[in-house]
């Protein structure tokens, strides 16, 4: 099993402002995985906030010994126990397993790997990536674009750019909050979402924003106190929310998710938090067993992970996958998108075009 890679900068078409920052550019890495002639493709986005580089990501990488699973099988085995013979989702399950436990963290680049091997497994096994998770049907589901801060003249403008989605995500966590929303409702009728980024640092602040978001009928709200705000604040804002209020930057994979529930009454599960789409997979699962909302959301990313999260959508509550429509320089042809909803491809593997 051969693997390779490379770093790429995307472009983003816009300034992208969050409650910490804005950037015009983000880092990635592109991965390949070869196995008797057949490639799986994968990806590692690198926002600087979550600590992972271009050289981070190479250095992890180079240290993978993916040779020891050249005799790895993939190929479909219809009665796994009477042959003695293990089934695809088990030798996945062995080589994800193998490197979890090479370095902790790393969890792009986990996610590189990840994708890669699951749209190598269906491309071998012949079908898409969503049956490899016992999923019988792609069900479409509405994605929000994402509305980020910026100069409150051009907001508009980006709200028109919008006009292929049917549910926009508004970054807020700033002073100029309730101005932001005043122009987004002056602009459209369009379902809503908001997004604080960890941008609302006082309790009662929190509180009077999210009702101020659902007087205006915003449906959701992501993360709206710092990750390291004192327990009891979230939990005290969690019972009086008129919202319910999702976990991103606080929870990133499944050992995260029992905490979660006491803080949050949903998650934002994302490829580059979870190390990928089996665990992605595990953590949905986990929070339905634990009655809570679940979005399934991106980091600016190409088509290649943006496709291989559209295999596990239609598991979840709201989906956030606009990340190729953000960039102008996908190196990958972007989602087929109709009516708002970005479709899963009914191909082999994650159905990557070129």
């Amino acid at each position: 099993m051969k693997l390779s890679f490379r770093s790429y900068i995307l472009e983003l078409k816009n300034p992208f402002g969050l409650a910490h920052g804005t950037r015009n550019t983000t880092a990635i890495v592109l991965t390949q995985l070869e196995h008797k002639g057949i490639i799986g493709y994968g990806e590692a986005s690198l926002p600087p906030y979550h600590g992972e580089t271009q050289e981070s990501v190479a250095a992890f990488l180079s240290k993978l010994e993916l040779e020891q699973f050249d005799n790895i099988n993939l190929t479909p085995n219809p009665s796994p126990s009477r042959r003695g013979e293990p089934d695809a989702s088990t030798e996945i399950a062995k080589i994800l397993s193998y490197i979890d436990k090479v370095e902790k963290g790393n969890n792009a680049a986990k996610a590189s790997i990840d994708i890669a091997l699951h749209d190598l497994a269906g491309k071998i096994l012949r079908k898409p990536c969503y049956e490899l998770f016992g999923i019988k049907t792609a069900e479409k589901k509405l994605s929000s674009y994402t509305i980020a801060i910026d100069d409150l003249k051009k907001m508009p403008g980006k709200i028109k750019e919008a006009k292929d989605f049917k549910i926009l995500k508004i970054k807020l966590g700033t002073t100029n909050d309730e101005e932001i929303v005043k122009i987004v409702k002056n602009e459209t009728d369009k379902r809503l979402y908001a997004d604080a980024n960890q941008g609302w640092s006082d309790k009662v602040q929190a509180h009077e924003l999210v009702h101020m978001l659902h007087e205006n009928a915003f449906e959701v709200v992501e993360q709206p106190m710092p990750v390291n705000c004192a327990a009891d604040d979230m939990r005290w804002l969690k019972e009086k929310s008129p919202l319910p209020l999702l976990a991103d930057e606080s929870v990133k994979r499944f050992s995260d998710l029992e905490k979660a529930t006491e803080l949050f009454h949903g998650i934002n599960i994302k490829l580059m938090k979870s190390t990928g789409m089996a665990e992605a997979h595990k953590m949905i699962l986990r929070a339905r067993e634990l009655q809570m909302k679940i979005m399934l959301g991106c980091m600016t990313e190409t088509s290649c992970s943006i496709l291989a999260a559209s295999h596990l959508a239609s598991l979840v509550d709201y989906v956030d996958l606009d990340g190729p429509f953000l960039i102008n320089n996908n190196p990958f042809g972007y989602p087929e998108l109709i009516e708002g909803c970005v479709i899963t491809p009914e191909k082999a593997g994650i159905g990557l075009e070129f």
